[in-house]
């Protein structure tokens, strides 16, 4: 993603090179780098509190507002700056490009009009809730005012009367629907094709501009299968990307230096898990001993010699 460690490496790198000859861009590259190490920050938190429900609470609510603001303005920063000047900088130039596509990816996660995932504020089940802080979503009677335990059927007339004179939490009008709560930050709106014309490019840029074992290029293939899974939930697609860049990793005879060559290593590793990711569970383990026990006509019975694949923990 646009916090990634391999990201920064590179934009701390591409800043460095272009210094002497284009102090703008330069300027720019490092503040996006700072940008990029707060994010990181930013989104491992949000993962740590994400909840199975997807409710969220107000601290995740402001911690969602936080990040979409700070992918807007790193989006603004190289849509600007960066893009335009890139020139023939080749590795700066699959950089733009890759980190385009992983701010978008956050709106996705985040911001996106039909929610994807439950990592941001625009989650189903937050549809049909009320913005209002401290305003369970249990006690709002969608804009006829606010229910109490103690207001019976008798109570009715005078609970309405309440809310008319008093004024209260009330919905959208009709036809206007459900209004995103970070819309103030971004215009709501289906980011998903863009994100996913915006990955394709990049991967075909770096395809052309680097070798099958850089870094940077593993990066963008490793972020576009968490893409594919989390957001386009293609989970056979991300598994089959996966493989597909690991053989290609495999079959580099490029020569890079030690710290390329870990980062290769760290992100190959990363891929490897994404290949199992969404495979071994114990119910389709059984169901595969089931029926083979069936086919044979005897009861599947567990073999010791058949590991499960664990899936690795949820990317963002």
């Amino acid at each position: 993603m646009a916090s990634s460690e391999v990201d920064q490496k590179f934009l701390g790198k591409c800043a460095k090179a272009v210094e002497n000859e284009n102090p703008l861009l330069a300027s720019v590259l490092y503040k996006i780098l700072g940008l990029s190490i707060n994010l990181s920050g930013q989104l491992l938190k949000a993962r740590k509190q994400r909840r199975p429900d997807g409710t969220p609470t107000p601290a995740q609510l402001d911690l969602s507002f936080h990040i979409i603001w700070l992918s807007r303005e790193g989006l603004v920063l190289l849509e600007q700056y960066v893009v335009p000047m890139t020139g023939n900088y080749g590795e700066l130039k699959v950089l733009a490009a890759k980190l385009r596509a992983s701010f978008y990816h956050i709106f996705v996660l985040f911001h996106n009009t039909p929610p994807v995932s439950t990592m941001g504020v625009n989650t189903p089940e937050t549809q049909n809730t009320s913005t209002v802080p401290g305003l369970s979503p249990s006690r709002m009677d969608k804009g006829k005012g606010i229910a109490r335990d103690d207001d019976g059927e008798d109570d009715a007339p005078r609970l309405r009367q309440r809310t008319r004179n008093d004024g209260g939490p009330v919905g959208p009008p009709p036809g206007f629907g459900f209004e995103s709560p970070s819309a103030f930050l971004l215009k709501p709106g289906d980011y998903l094709p863009t994100a996913h014309q915006l990955f394709r490019e990049a991967i075909q840029l770096a395809d052309h501009e680097l070798w099958g074992s850089h870094s940077l290029r593993l990066s963008i293939k490793t972020e576009y299968a968490a893409f594919l899974y989390d957001c386009v939930h293609d989970r056979e697609g991300s598994r089959r990307l996966a493989k597909e860049t690991i053989s290609e990793v495999y079959d580099a005879t490029e020569g890079i230096d030690n710290e390329m060559f870990n980062d290769a290593c760290e992100l190959v590793t990363v891929l490897g898990k994404m290949m199992k990711r969404g495979l071994g569970s114990n119910t389709t383990l059984r169901s595969n001993q089931k029926a083979q026990g069936s086919s044979s006509g005897t009861q599947g019975t567990p073999r010791t010699d058949q590991a499960e694949a664990s899936a690795p923990p949820g990317m963002i």
